[in-house]
């Protein structure tokens, strides 16, 4: 008993030289409860929705008014043509749309039913499939209402799934794998290598070596780079021969994303390295500062549209969040660099600041 007390007032002293692991230790749960109470949502909100209207009359107006009213879809854009719909489904701006047929209001009071199709995106499919009932149940309302006594108007929907037309949940998880995978590798492991050079005391000996920091910081983290991308390469060959996710788009443009995201990662993990002095501080730093944020803000697992409107603003800054959206569109939307150079354009300045600010920080903590 005597030696177990001992241990433990050891281990006491130790969390109490150190004020950052008690502080992280202490913020861990707070930060997971809010993160997971806010960003495990299921609702159907904010459904952003095209209608295709050839010919407006007050039957495609009434309904269309009867979406916008709802408060859970908010009209995009109104286009006269079919044709126009596919960029705004590749890009992600449209989720679902009402394609009307031409007079619909003329079809609807003289002849047996009346046609209009509702075409979803199925990328996530449980959304999908939640955003299909919920448009095909405004429409059946909006028909019972409509009806006046002694006839019945018939509104004929007709459904389409775009992208993962047979919902598997496989084509949803399997490219935002590729994201979680890759941050801890890069991330997690490159802080906590870094970290351990101090923990041994070899770093003096790299600091009295000819070696510049930046080379230090390239030798330690190139082997984790050369990982990551046999990783991406290993996910891609899994995702493809064991749960036959398609793979529509660039194969040579899905491994350079994948590379420039493995340099963000790495950003990372150098950033939590240099502001710690010990690996558990880095460890949890690492998984508070870059898993949690990547599986819950990125839209891996959870709509981002569901979210609040404050952890939709801190989802922009997620690396995690722009790299499901370009793996996602390559591999299940097979869209090309023209659709997806915003989102590439946020991860590259994100990885140059984030190199130059972890850069800047290791070096101050060497001096």
């Amino acid at each position: 008993m005597s030696a177990l007390r001992g241990l433990l007032r050891k281990e006491i002293v130790h969390i109490r030289r150190d004020p950052r692991t008690l502080t992280v230790l202490i913020a861990l749960p707070i930060v997971q409860v809010v993160l997971f109470g806010y960003a495990i949502r299921t609702d159907v909100t904010n459904v952003r929705l095209a209608i295709v209207d050839p010919m407006p009359d007050h039957a495609t107006l009434g309904l269309r008014a009867r979406f916008a009213a709802t408060g859970v879809f908010r009209i995009v854009a109104v286009l006269p043509r079919t044709e126009n719909l596919e960029p705004l489904f590749q890009t992600g701006e449209a989720q679902q749309a009402v394609v009307f047929e031409p007079d619909f209001a003329n079809h609807l009071e003289y002849t047996p039913s009346a046609r209009l199709q509702i075409i979803t995106d199925a990328t996530d499919p449980n959304t999908g499939a939640l955003l299909e009932a919920y448009a095909s149940s405004m429409i059946d309302i909006w028909q019972r209402e409509l009806s006046p006594r002694g006839r019945r108007v018939v509104i004929v929907p007709q459904t389409r799934m775009r992208f993962n037309p047979t919902r598997e949940s496989s084509n949803l998880f399997v490219p935002g794998l590729m994201a979680f995978v890759l941050t801890i590798i890069s991330s997690l492991m490159t802080a906590i290598s870094l970290t351990r050079e101090k923990e041994t005391g070899t770093m003096e000996s790299l600091l009295v070596s000819p070696l510049k920091p930046w080379q230090i910081i390239v030798g330690k983290v190139a082997p984790y780079l050369v990982i990551g991308f046999i990783s991406v390469v290993t996910i891609l060959l899994e995702a493809l021969l064991l749960f036959r996710v398609p793979l529509r788009g660039n194969v040579l443009l899905l491994l350079a994303e994948g590379g420039l995201f493995i340099l963000t990662s790495l950003s990372l993990g150098i950033l939590v390295s240099a502001r710690t002095s010990s690996q558990r501080v880095a460890m949890i730093g690492a998984l508070v500062g870059t898993m949690l944020p990547n599986v819950l803000l990125s839209g891996f697992i959870f709509p981002v549209e569901s979210m609040p409107v404050p952890l939709q603003l801190i989802s922009f800054v997620i690396p995690g969040r722009w790299f499901v959206e370009i793996a996602r569109g390559i591999m299940l939307k097979g869209i090309g660099l023209g659709y997806l150079w915003q989102p590439t354009l946020i991860l590259g300045v994100t990885t140059l600041l984030l190199l130059a600010a972890s850069t800047r920080s290791f070096k101050t903590r060497l001096e």
